[in-house]
């Protein structure tokens, strides 16, 4: 496996700051959708993150001050590779990813006490699982049992998510690499989204232009529930049915991604059904796309992580007041929160192995600071349902814009620019598919 020595790298400088003690991380179980039938299996982002490993039934053991890395994975089993397909079982898993040792997975509850015996702390995913945590408490329980022949338990318990999610915020350039791929096989699948939407057709058909998409260029599977809303529905901001017709002189928005390798994307374009934004739809985009671009704008080091929201706000605070949709000062406006009527999220997250990835959004109170190698979204909207005091011109017209950006040493890099968002772009493509 090539990329072997990025997650050898990932264990160690995790162990170093960890400083001492063992640390434990398991994979995700897998789930039962209904009978004897699964959902479709994902590894924990954790785990994955440090050990590149994709078979259910997992676990890594770390133990800090030896550098010492130890996996437990299902055993080699011709008979069941069979019905269910390959696994590495534990001597080649060592070999190909990199362990220091690797131990069949049914070995896990006998030799965890040992492994804990005379460690000061245990890093685990604490109350992330009540089955989990029950069983740290057997190891820790049969470690107790051995007092009297001077064998001491962890006294302290400590949440190992704290310290990956730190490092898991900053990509390394691997995960760019990923990432970038990512975003370029959902920039593709919402141009081929454009090219394929025409008035009649079903929302679903063209999620299905999505996912084939996606397949055809070998990521692995939608990153969320695609958001194919039409007209009224893009006013819902986590429409999934994706089941109505789509009507001329309408809009239909789209929010998906794809995983590659376990890398979101995250995109959300909005654009007219019929080929053409009418008046009033292309004011209101022009409005949104302003927004983001302002807010994409504040992206480098340096700015905090509230800046691109705060840019966002004060464009759209004007323009609704310009379109009658709020009274007074944007000032005004923004102090009393009346735009939320049309934008009630926020203007981004992070992104990464999770759509919503990990990284804390405030340090000591005080919002961080953007740093290189971090990954966000930025995607302000705006979602005008009718009402008595809102312009009929502007009823159920839901846009929101969304990009993947990367912050770098000198300002941004947005990953998913190949996807099409100027209205003369917009334009162009579908007019052009539509010929």
């Amino acid at each position: 496996m090539t990329d072997t020595p990025v997650f050898q790298a990932r264990r160690q400088r995790l162990m170093r700051t960890l400083g001492q003690g063992v640390a434990v991380l398991a994979t995700a179980p897998e789930q039962i959708r209904n009978r004897d039938s699964h959902f479709p299996f994902r590894f924990d982002s954790h785990f994955y993150y440090l050990t590149g490993f994709t078979e259910p039934e997992a676990v890594v053991v770390l133990l800090a001050e030896q550098q010492r890395a130890i996996l437990f994975c299902r055993d080699k089993d011709v008979e069941r590779e069979i019905w269910d397909g390959f696994r590495f079982g534990p001597a080649a898993a060592r070999e190909i990813f990199g362990f220091d040792e690797a131990y069949s997975i049914s070995e896990l509850d006998t030799r965890l006490p040992d492994l804990l015996a005379n460690q000061p702390v245990l890093h685990y995913a604490i109350n992330h699982d009540a089955a989990w945590d029950s069983r740290v408490l057997g190891w820790l329980g049969r470690v107790r049992e051995q007092a009297r022949s001077g064998v001491a338990a962890p006294d302290q318990l400590r949440d190992v998510r704290a310290a990956v999610d730190e490092m898991r915020l900053f990509k390394d350039a691997h995960e760019i690499g990923r990432m970038q791929r990512s975003a370029d096989i959902a920039s593709g699948a919402h141009r081929r989204a454009m090219r394929a939407t025409a008035a009649g057709r079903f929302e679903y058909e063209i999620e299905a232009e999505l996912l084939h998409e996606f397949r055809l260029h070998g990521a692995q599977s939608p990153a969320y529930t695609s958001i194919v809303a039409g007209g009224a529905n893009a006013c819902v901001l986590h429409y999934v049915e994706n089941n109505a017709a789509l009507h001329a002189g309408d809009l239909l928005l789209i929010d998906a991604g794809c995983e590659l390798d376990g890398y979101a994307a995250d995109i959300t374009r909005t654009f007219p059904v019929s080929g053409r934004f009418s008046p009033a739809q292309k004011d209101v985009y022009e409005m949104v796309l302003a927004a983001q671009l302002a807010a994409i704008d504040t992206v480098r080091p340096g700015s905090h992580w509230n800046a691109p929201h705060e840019a966002a706000l004060t464009v759209l605070a004007q323009g609704m007041i310009d379109f009658g949709l709020c009274k007074g000062s944007a000032d005004g406006v923004l102090e009393s929160g009346d735009y939320k009527r049309f934008y009630m999220h926020r203007t981004g997250h992070w992104l990464g192995l999770d759509v919503h990835d990990v990284g804390e959004y405030k340090q000591a109170g005080d919002w961080r600071s953007l740093q290189p190698d971090m990954t966000l979204t930025v995607e302000p909207g705006c979602y005008i349902r009718p009402a008595d005091n809102v312009p009929e011109a502007l009823w159920n017209i839901g846009i929101r814009i969304e990009d993947d950006v990367l912050v770098t040493a000198h300002g941004h890099t947005v990953l998913s620019h190949a996807a099409p968002k100027s209205v003369a772009d917009i334009e162009a493509l579908m007019c052009d598919a539509g010929a």
